[in-house]
């Protein structure tokens, strides 16, 4: 068996020694990356020839962090905190060329040396706290001796990237080098003394300021229990030894990794790693897209073009007339106006932003475009038209995409004579600021047109979830399932505010209905009505929102949905809903029982995994980790749950297959227990582990 190579090198030039890391992508931090370095620090400290040491990653590289995956497994020495004691405690001086990312474990590193040289490109921080940990090999304990307590808290507890100019100011780094990096911190190293943090005291903070960056940190951290271990591990920095503060970090940190919230938020960093992995696009290279057309100015129209200008991506606007376009330019300037008024953006930025956004009623500019995506109407006759337009007026080899929300894609694609160029770009609203994209593959949809999708969502900083063409696609589909058994649930008994006080309780931001409320209630109803022609008779039909749509009340947009709004937009219950509810139970002979918030919980999350596993055993989502993310960034589902189909495996799936027998007999047909469902519960296997077989 062919030894393994080391990911960790030693090259010598002249007395000084350069350890050099060359484990792709990132450098992480995996085990043979620690004992490599671990290894070569000791035998370059006991080497009478050697006077100093350079740590490098290699050209545009540091350290990016820990190894994930192995977060996960058994423990396996040498630990991270080991290789930062080792490092710290030479008797010769380290420096640490940072040429790109040094990151969590990689920052702490480069905080045990002596002294550290940053590239223009390189960028510093600890982001464990995003992960539900701590930093756990020094990082609370030497930041704060850096860059005193207020500002250790807030970098820490946002997980907070700087740049290497920033870095510069708050002492993190001792020069930024805009030649050679390397080539500096050996020129540097060679006259580099001792200088270890770990003696520094803790410079005497502003206590107003610390307590500032404390509320701050708490406001903002939605739940995540690292936040304020985070804060109390760092204001006891300057208690006792600093070893005593090494050991309080360590057991916080070890304690922390094995919950709930880190498994899962573990899990969502991997997916969004994994989503952009799709079979068959090994190798294929994106289209151009330079060229950006945008058809509609209307919500989403204008909330798309807005996404795109602030990508620095210049995009056309297209309108049917000279009115739509004034309404249109109104629309994308109200949108950068509530943003300036707000202070999270200038007016100097607005402006060069809106300069980016051509709105016009003129379609010739359709031939000038790489891509042009439709952002009108859901009505497949709207859809046909624009898509004839398209087929007319675009080059050869551009895009045609659909923002298409339930429409099937296949069939709008069929309209063109060029299928394989018709591609799903859904966007979810507001698109300038929700992060999930679905990209939509119809069944002719070329390779290259798909990976074009997901390069655009990159360019966009959206995360791209690959869907196949059914009603809904991966988020829609499961969310029309998710509020059938809502409303199930309040025509047998509990009313609006239950159920949207359990989901709140269980991590969503708003419950469901005040969601129907704030998207519109013809929305959802003119997708009823649309597949009310093929719904199978055996499907129980809850008539309660159609009901409310009929006495006009179609959300916040007019006051009333299921919910009452007063003047200042503040949600009540109403009467008249109560009234509707209690008429629909009659009509139905359903007698009002009881739910406990628990009982609502499961309901819910039973049925959107049901429908989940059935779009995995049709292909719709390539993996469970993908549905995960759309709902997570696209439906509000709590992040420290990890999305649906993660919660419902720690639940255990034969919990949640009993829970959906009992759904599919109060919702009848479109409720079925799904085969894969079945399948996996009776092997006791998980959703994460399975996968779709070739």
């Amino acid at each position: 068996m062919q030894a393994r190579t080391s990911p960790v090198t030693i090259a010598r030039h002249g007395a000084v020694a350069v350890v050099s890391i060359d484990h792709p992508p990132v450098n992480a931090l995996s085990h043979d990356v620690r004992q490599g370095l671990l290894d070569a620090v000791r035998s370059l400290d006991a080497a009478p020839d050697v006077a100093a040491i350079v740590l490098s990653g290699g050209p545009g590289r540091f350290i990016a962090g820990a190894d994930l995956r192995e977060m996960s497994l058994p423990p396996d020495a040498p630990y991270l905190p080991d290789v930062v004691a080792t490092i710290e405690a030479a008797g010769k001086p380290v420096v640490a060329a940072l040429d790109g990312p040094a990151l969590g474990g990689g920052l702490e590193i480069a905080l045990a040396c002596d002294a550290r040289l940053a590239g223009p490109k390189a960028l510093l921080g600890l982001t464990e706290t995003r992960l539900g940990i701590i930093p756990g090999a020094g990082g609370t304990q030497r930041l704060p001796r850096i860059v005193g307590v207020a500002t250790a808290i807030a970098m820490i507890c946002e997980g907070r990237i700087v740049k290497a100019p920033e870095a510069l100011a708050l002492g993190l780094v001792d020069a930024v080098v805009d030649g050679d990096v390397l080539a500096a911190a050996i020129a540097r190293a060679s006259g580099q003394t001792k200088r270890r943090i770990a003696a520094l005291p803790l410079p005497a903070g502003d206590p107003a300021a610390e307590e500032a960056a404390e509320r701050a940190a708490l406001k903002g951290a939605k739940g995540v229990p690292a936040i304020a271990e985070a804060i109390r591990v760092i204001r006891t920095a300057g208690e006792g030894s600093f070893a005593e503060g090494l050991a309080r970090e360590r057991a916080t940190f070890l304690r922390l990794r094995e919950s709930a919230e880190a498994g899962a938020l573990r899990h969502l960093f991997l997916a969004e790693r994994e989503a952009t992995k799709v079979p068959g696009l090994e190798g294929i290279a994106a289209r151009p897209f330079a060229r950006i057309a945008v058809i509609g100015a209307g919500t989403m129209g204008a909330g798309i073009a807005v996404a795109f200008a602030d990508a620095g991506q210049s995009v056309r606007v297209v309108e049917r007339d000279a009115q739509a376009v004034a309404a249109g330019r109104e629309r994308i300037a109200g949108l950068y106006a509530r943003q300036v008024k707000s202070g999270r953006l200038t007016q100097a930025a607005m402006d060069e932003r809106l300069g980016r956004i051509a709105v016009t009623a003129d379609w010739e500019v359709l031939r000038e475009v790489d891509l042009a995506l439709e952002a009108t109407f859901e009505d497949f006759e709207v859809k046909r038209g624009i898509f004839q337009r398209f087929d007319a007026l675009l080059p050869a080899g551009a895009i045609l995409a659909s923002n298409t929300s339930y429409l099937d894609l296949d069939a709008i694609a069929a309209t063109t004579r060029r299928p394989q160029d018709v591609i799903g770009l859904h966007f979810f609203s507001p698109a300038n600021i929700m992060k999930l994209l679905e990209v939509v593959r119809g069944k002719a949809t070329a390779p290259d047109v798909l990976a074009t999708g997901l390069a655009l969502a990159r360019k966009l900083g959206k995360q791209p979830v690959v869907a196949g063409n059914c009603d809904g696609f991966i988020g829609n589909r499961i969310y029309a399932v998710y509020r059938r058994h809502a409303e199930y649930l309040v025509e047998d008994g509990a009313s609006p505010q239950q159920v949207d006080a359990a989901l709140e309780a269980y991590g969503f931001a708003m419950g469901i209905f005040a969601v129907s409320d704030m998207s519109g209630l013809d929305i959802a109803f003119a997708m009823r009505q649309r597949r009310a022609a093929t719904r199978d008779p055996g499907e129980r039909y809850v008539a309660i929102a159609d009901a409310l749509c009929a006495a006009g009340r179609l959300g916040r947009k007019t006051g009333a949905g299921w919910y009452a709004y007063d003047a200042a937009g503040a949600r009540q219950p109403d009467p008249v809903v109560d009234d509707l509810i209690a008429a629909a139970r009659r009509e139905a002979g359903i007698a009002p029982r009881s739910f406990t918030a628990q009982d609502i919980q499961l309901r819910l999350l039973a049925v959107m995994v049901n429908e989940g596993a059935k779009e995995l055993a049709e292909g719709i989502a390539l993996r469970a980790s993908d549905i995960d993310l759309a709902f997570v960034n696209g439906y509000g589902f709590p992040r420290l749950k990890g999305g649906p189909m993660w919660a419902a495996d720690q639940l255990g799936l034969e919990r949640i297959l009993a829970e959906v027998e009992a759904a599919h007999a109060a919702g009848g047909a479109g409720s079925e227990p799904a085969p894969l469902l079945r399948e996996l519960a009776g092997k006791q296997e998980t959703f994460a582990a399975w996968r779709r077989r070739p």
